[in-house]
This record gives structure tokens, C-alpha cells and sequence, in this order.
């Protein structure tokens, strides 16, 4: 069975490179063009989440959902990986508790890189 990543960020070039991307390493992405509340993330049931730190029309920024993720026992198990382009989005992504961060523009064999270390 594939690895679900769900991705959430809102920029919808960022959106179809990663699940062309995901989808080509054998990856089920879920893709969020908006933000999304910790009881749908429950009922989505990830192995992976990259999560966009800005996310326009959506009153909580990524580090607030990952706060949130981190909290609750059901999720705090599934990695997260802040995304952003964010000069301290190191700084936000330790804050949050998430698993690690990938600076944007990013290049596509560090994003796959940083997934695998956490899907393997």
C-alpha cells in the first residue's frame, strides 16, 4: 500500500509539482490548495505531512496546524514538514514541534530526500 502525504499549501504550481512528484516515487499524495482542521486530517490518516507555513484565506498560518497536529495523540506520530520561504522557518518549525523544514524555492531532490527520511 502507498504512503499518503497530504499536502497542503496555496500555490497550485507547488501543488501539481509535488503530486506529479509524489506520484512518480509511488506516493498517494492528498493535496489542500487551503488549510484544514486536525479532525479531517484524523479522517485522511497521512503517513506524511508537508505543510506550507503561508496559507492565503486561511485564518491559521502551517505552524498553527502543526502546533495543533503535534497535540493531539491520534496525529502527533505523523511527521511534518513545514515548508516556506520564511527566513526563519527553522526557528518556526522547532516552535510548532514539526519534524523538519524545507526552505522555498526548494529543489525537488532535497523535498524527496527529506521525505524519504521520514517514510523509510
Amino acid at each position: 500500500m502507498a504512503k499518503r502525504i497530504l499536502v497542503i499549501d496555496d500555490d497550485e504550481d507547488i501543488l501539481s509539482i509535488m503530486d506529479i512528484l509524489f506520484c512518480e516515487e509511488g506516493y498517494e499524495p492528498i493535496l489542500y490548495q487551503t488549510g484544514t482542521t486536525v479532525e479531517h486530517i484524523k479522517l485522511l490518516h497521512p503517513d506524511l505531512i508537508v505543510l506550507d507555513v503561508r496559507i492565503e484565506g486561511f485564518q491559521k498560518t502551517g505552524a498553527q496546524i502543526c502546533a495543533e497536529i503535534k497535540k493531539e495523540f491520534e496525529l502527533e506520530k505523523i511527521p511534518v514538514i513545514l515548508v516556506s520561504a520564511e527566513p526563519d522557518v527553522h526557528e518556526l518549525a522547532y516552535g510548532c514541534g514539526a519534524n523538519g523544514y524545507i526552505n522555498k524555492p526548494f529543489e525537488i531532490n532535497n523535498l524527496l530526500t527529506k521525505v524519504k527520511e521520514f517514510l523509510y
